[in-house]
Order: structure tokens, then sequence, then C-alpha cells
């Protein structure tokens, strides 16, 4: 008996493998779609049809993907604590130092606040600061909005991407999720969605909270992303931005920022090999230098590179370059 019941049971996995086979195989053109959820215990993972040629993609199946270092075929001598190089074309990751530990992102915060930003609001929105713009933090970047300013969300991401002002960073995410905790919800979902489930987010700023933090693969996933949206990408190219604003009476306050960031700027060559086309700054006590930069080679090929926790500015450059190198 104990036989039998063995083999029943065998045979009964065996049917229900060849009725889902058939299923997935059987109505021509049916989508199957297994968006990213921490909460689900399902894992990545392929159905085919041999007899019709149906594949159900995984879902990095167009991802960079790494469980640890490589350094393999490099020649990056590198001080950060965190940083890696990611061929977006090929899936290849060139090179990868503690990709995955959690780490305080300091502005770099804002490529997600930016990326939710155009997710669920638009550009032609009129954003309107409340008191809660205020922010007092010692050497915190602001662009000095009052209660009651009014702006659209394009030149709030401008500010938010070229400046790096935390006052504008608030301003969007009350506009968009309600409240800043509100957005950090939405935040939250967005990076887990993509994947990045290392992470947590309490701000749309960066600003030092023990609660706030991500890891330099996530950031690539986040990146990723963002780089899918044009506006995103003319906004980090641009070197510089003027534009006009308002006050709660109507009257004119200006916008003069310039782009953080020393390839946009000139002040530092990238390798011949490389375009920088723009990227995120960020600093603070706890997170060090960090810099994120999108560029692409001389085939127009894409790649995301990402330094976290640099000792300096200067030597955050030099590395970053040293690791821009290894693009062929």
């Amino acid at each position: 008996m104990r036989c039998i019941n063995r083999f029943g049971r065998k045979l009964s996995v065996i049917l229900a493998a060849l009725i889902v086979a058939v299923n997935l195989a059987g109505c021509g053109s049916k989508e199957f779609s297994f968006v990213y959820d921490r909460n689900r215990n399902n894992t990545s993972f392929s159905v085919a049809s041999h007899t019709q040629g149906k594949t159900l993609d995984t879902f990095a199946c167009d991802l960079c993907v790494t469980v640890g270092d490589v350094f393999a075929g490099t020649d990056v001598n590198m001080s950060a604590t965190a940083a890696g190089l990611f061929d977006i074309s090929s899936g290849k990751v060139i090179y990868a130092k503690n990709v995955h530990q959690q780490l305080n992102p300091a502005s770099l915060t804002k490529i997600l606040t930016a990326l939710c930003a155009l997710k669920y609001g638009n550009p032609d929105d009129v954003l309107t600061a409340t008191e809660n713009v205020y922010i007092n933090e010692s050497g915190a970047v602001k662009l000095g909005l009052a209660a009651g300013d009014t702006m659209t969300m394009e030149q709030a991401l401008h500010v938010l991407l070229l400046k790096s002002a935390n006052d504008v960073a608030v301003m969007i995410a009350e506009h968009v999720g309600g409240s800043v905790e509100g957005f950090a919800e939405l935040m939250n979902d967005t990076a887990n969605s993509l994947g990045a489930t290392k992470s947590h987010f309490v701000n749309p700023h960066g600003l030092t909270d023990p609660n706030h933090y991500t890891t330099a693969y996530d950031l690539y996933l986040i990146c990723n992303e963002a780089m899918k949206y044009d506006k995103i990408t003319e906004i980090i190219h641009t070197s510089s931005y003027t534009s006009v604003y308002h006050d709660a009476n109507g009257n004119d306050k200006f916008i003069d920022v310039a782009n953080s960031n020393a390839y946009i700027k000139g002040e530092i060559p990238s390798p011949e090999n490389v375009t920088v086309i723009g990227g995120k700054t960020g600093t603070t006590s706890a997170a060090g230098s960090c810099l994120i930069v999108y560029v692409k080679n001389n085939s127009g090929d894409p790649y995301i590179s990402i330094i976290l926790q640099s000792g300096d500015k200067t030597t955050m450059y030099t590395e970053m370059t040293d690791l821009l190198s290894e693009i062929s």
C-alpha cells in the first residue's frame, strides 16, 4: 500500500505539471506578468512549451545580477566602501564591491524622488510650498523656498537634480504623496517593484536618518528605471538652468542653478571612450561622498556606475574615472 500511495502521489504531481504546461502553451496570445513583490514567496522562474516555443521570462532576465564582489578582469583600486559598474545592454556586472551592503545614500535618494514624481505626477503640475519646506539642518542645500511659493514640477525637478535642493524635494513629496510620509510609501513601493528590496526610504531628500538606507545594487535598479524617462536624462545632462517662479503674492522669484556633477560642468574629464550623460551627487557626514552616473560608450551602449561612501570628493571622482575606464 505504501508503494501504491507513493506512486499515486508522483502521478498526481506529473499530471498537475502537464496541466499547467498545457494551459500556458495553449491559448495563443495570453500574457503572464509576475511583478516582483517581497511579500510573496514566489521566485524568478521560466516556463516554456517545447511544442510552441513560448517562454515566461524571469523577472531579472534583462537586468545585471550579482550575489557578491566582481573584480576579475579589472584594474580598479577602490577605497570607497561600495561601488559598481553595470553594462545595461549586455546585463554584465563589470565591477562590484560590497554592492549589497546597506548604506546611507545621501542625495542619491533624489533619483528615486524624480522617478516617483514623474510616475505619479506630471511636468506641468503646479506645486505650492508649505511651511514644511523650512529645513534647518546645518549644511543642507536649499533653494530658499517660502510657504506659498509656486512652481511647476518641471522647474522643481531641475532644481532637485541640479542643485540638489532639499526644500524642493519636500515640496515635490507633499504634492505627489500628500505628505512626506505618504510619498515615502510611494518610494518604497516603487523600489520594491523594481527588486530593490534591501532599501528603505523615509524622506525624499536623503538627509540622514537611521531608517533611510539603500545599496549600490538597489541604486542601479532604481537608476536603470529612472533613465527610461526622457525628462530625467534631459535634466541631468543640463549644465545650468534659469527660470522664474512666484511667491504667494505672485511676485517673481528667480532660479539660477548649476549642475553639481563635475563631469557635466567640465571640471573633470571622462575617459576618452565614455560620454557622461549625467547623474547625481550626494554628500553628508554619514554617507561620505557619493556619486551615480549614467554614461554611454562610443557605440552608444549605456552603463550605470555608482560609488558610495568615498572619503572625499577628489578621491571619489578619481576612482569613478578609473571605474569608467573599464568600459570598452
